[in-house]
């Protein structure tokens, strides 16, 4: 099915569309980010669709701090294809092409012909309940940070001379206030799971992995959907080791220049993030992971480039464990540390 390649570059309140067919790139134009805008672009891409003779929209949006998302249900809704590459993917084949500029229009273009000779797979829309569940961990998150940066502050009043007397009882307000707003979240998130059977299900599968804890389940539940979505169902551990940005990656050239292998970064960094830290605990305990990462010591691998190894590990067991909904099962996945 021939469809029509169309870059979307996003912003908080507009968006700018283009299209390439047959090697040649098209601005479509600038929209609002709102429904209006939506209903805009439908108009001119289905006249543009119609004149080329092509039988699908193929909407390809990098992922932009969730300003997207509203257009990504509606394209959904409508019945287009919808990608949503890895900046960085689409960054780093922009620069092999010879591409340098950066402009909301030359994103646009950019993303229409990436879509066009790229041609990235489409992806499932994610479940209504696990965006829910996203939501509600993205903004716990941002409480989280928020209330870090006002106790610092308040920490931080003491070593202060000639401070207003009423800074101290305005900060402690503030903190009370997200306490409480983290709280609610919290319960929110609690009652979610409640009445998603299935959500408690895979947390609870998941749940009995070394290294996987009641800080890192739920946005490593959420990425296991994503990959799931990303890939209908078909994705391996290999894949999504570089979805989230853990795969090795090796710098050879010739006989002479050799660099430390490192990772790719690619994915998510706050899940990275919270892998290492689970590894970091999940190698103390007497299981596989435990024997994988001293298998690593053993043969001189140093331990930050084993912990990483660990946290690529307890992400391959999650994502077979989720994608064939069994269980863990120490004595069976043994055999897979090494």
């Amino acid at each position: 099915m021939r469809s029509l390649p169309t870059g979307v570059d996003m912003a908080k309140a507009t968006f700018t569309a283009a299209i390439c067919v047959d090697g040649k790139e098209q601005e479509v134009g600038e929209f609002v980010n709102q429904g209006t805008g939506f209903a805009e672009l439908e108009v001119r891409l289905s006249a543009l669709q119609q004149s080329q003779g092509l039988e699908q929209i193929h909407l390809v949006v990098e992922p932009t701090g969730g300003y997207e998302l509203a257009l990504v249900v509606y394209a959904y809704e409508h019945g287009w294809l919808v990608s949503l590459p890895n900046p960085k993917q689409v960054r780093d084949w922009a620069k092999g092409i010879g591409r340098r500029s950066k402009t909301d229009r030359q994103d646009a273009r950019c993303l229409a012909r990436f879509a066009a000779e790229r041609q990235p797979a489409p992806q499932q829309p994610l479940p209504n309940e696990v965006r829910e569940l996203d939501s509600l961990l993205q903004r716990r998150h941002d409480l989280e940070q928020l209330l870090q940066q006002e106790r610092n502050r308040l920490r931080d009043l003491g070593e202060r001379p000639g401070v207003a007397a009423a800074i101290r009882p305005n900060l402690e307000q503030v903190i009370s206030a997200l306490e409480e707003a983290l709280r609610q979240v919290e319960e929110a998130l609690t009652q979610h799971l409640k009445s998603q059977a299935h959500l408690e299900q895979n947390r609870q599968r998941l749940l009995a992995l070394p290294g996987v804890g009641v800080r890192n389940v739920l946005p490593l539940l959420v990425l296991l959907y994503r990959w799931h979505a990303l890939t209908n169902g078909q994705g391996d551990t290999k894949g999504i080791t570089a979805f989230a940005g853990l795969d090795p990656q090796t710098y050879q050239s010739g006989t002479s220049v050799h660099r430390r292998a490192t990772i790719s970064k690619m994915g998510n960094r706050e899940m990275r993030r919270l892998l290492y830290m689970g590894a970091l605990g999940g190698v103390r305990g007497h299981n596989p992971l435990h024997t994988f990462y001293h298998r690593l010591l053993g043969r001189g691998t140093p331990k930050k480039v084993a912990l990483v190894a660990a946290s690529r590990k307890i992400l391959c067991w999650a994502w077979t464990i989720f994608s064939r909904q069994t269980t863990w099962d120490p004595l069976h996945f043994a055999h897979f540390a090494s």
